[in-house]
This record gives C-alpha cells, structure tokens and sequence, in this order.
C-alpha cells in the first residue's frame, strides 16, 4: 500500500469547530432528555474535547483519578486504561490538565457540582442507569443524540459537511486537534501528538496534516 493511500485512508474524516462544541453542552440540557442525566451527558462531551480522551479510557475514569482541589487540578490516567502499543513505546502513567483555560475551568466547577449531585454514588465517574459504569456503545450513543438533537453536522474532509449520526466520541478527539491548530495560538502537529498521545508523530501526521493550511 502507498504512503498516499494510508494517509488517505487514515486521515480525520469528521470533526467539529469549537461553536458546535457548545451546541452540544446547550443540547445536554434540553428537555429531551431525563433531568437527571443532563450534567452526566454534559460533562460526558466536556471531558472528550477538554482532554481529548479516548472513549474507552473514558468510560474506565474513576473519581479517584480527578484531583479537582489541587491549586492545578487534573485528572490522572493510569497506564493499565490507555491503548497499549505492542512496542517499546507502550504508556505511561499521564497527569492531563483541567482548568486552563475559560472553558476548562468551567468544566471543574461543574466536575465538583455533578459529583455532589449526582444521583448515584458510583465509582466510575460516568455511571450510566443500568449500571455503576457506562460502556463505550452508550457513550456513543449519547453523543450521536446530542448531535442529534442540535442537528450538529460535522465538518468534512471532502469539503461539506456529514450527518449528525456521524459525530461520534472520536470525532471530538478529532476536534481537539483542529481546535489547537486553528483556534488556539502557536500549536504543532507535534504539539497535537502530545496531547493525543500518539505512539509516534507519523501517527499525528497521518491524521491531521490536511488540518494545517497552506
């Protein structure tokens, strides 16, 4: 296979701007959805496109790996929840900011809210009706409502623009690389592969080169 049909086939193909990203908060709040599940299905999207976090390492975070009180606060992911690599360059335990900005410090204020409120004391942070602990298919699909629900259309690699059905919690891993590139100040594709955690930087390279532009 040429180096032009993996990058063809591996490239982002959907993604949100950062005005969508907030049209799904606003739809985690409608009346459409159980009153009590509101700030979960919130924070569920906040959580995604502050960290960019993968949606199986997503569904694995206990609330003991959030450090809310901590004059910088973070959440912790251990090693034994990230994609392993079967190489040398398999993860390590990594601390992932919150609070850095206006957005962020947003999402720990209603981080500590939820966890007061929340109408189950679980030790996942996202318990889901059914169980202590969502799983990565409900986590999708609570995203795919909200898009939904706002009739969110994600931006396409081939110009336009796709269907709400489309946005799924990878599109909002997407998101974060465009949003370093376009919509924050002096960010990298090396800079994204950092905050990703891709094994390497041909990774990032692959996914997003057709993010910068020329």
């Amino acid at each position: 296979m040429s180096t032009e049909n993996v990058n063809s086939n591996t490239r982002a193909k959907t993604w949100l701007k950062p005005e969508q990203v907030r049209e799904l908060h606003a739809a985690a709040q409608s009346e459409t959805f159980l009153g009590y599940l509101r700030d979960r299905n919130e924070l569920l999207i906040r959580l995604l496109y502050d960290t960019g976090l993968r949606v199986g390492e997503l569904v694995q975070l206990d609330v003991d790996y959030l450090h809310l009180d901590d004059e910088q606060p973070y959440v912790g992911i251990p090693a034994s929840i990230q994609k392993d690599y079967p190489t040398d360059r398999s993860p390590s335990y990594v601390s992932m900011n919150l609070g850095l900005d206006d957005s962020t410090q947003d999402t720990v204020l209603r981080l500590r809210s939820y966890l007061n409120t929340r109408w189950k004391d679980s030790e996942a942070i996202f318990p889901s009706r059914q169980s202590n602990r969502m799983t990565t298919e409900s986590v999708r699909r609570v995203v795919r409502s909200l898009a939904e629900e706002a009739d969110v259309r994600p931006q396409s690699i081939e110009g336009g623009v796709g269907d709400p059905s489309e946005v799924t919690p990878h599109t909002l891993r997407h998101s974060v690389a465009y949003r370093m590139l376009h919509e924050e100040n002096d960010y990298t594709l090396y800079d994204v592969r950092n905050r990703l955690r891709h094994a390497t930087i041909k990774t990032t390279e692959q996914r997003y080169d057709h993010f910068d532009r020329v």
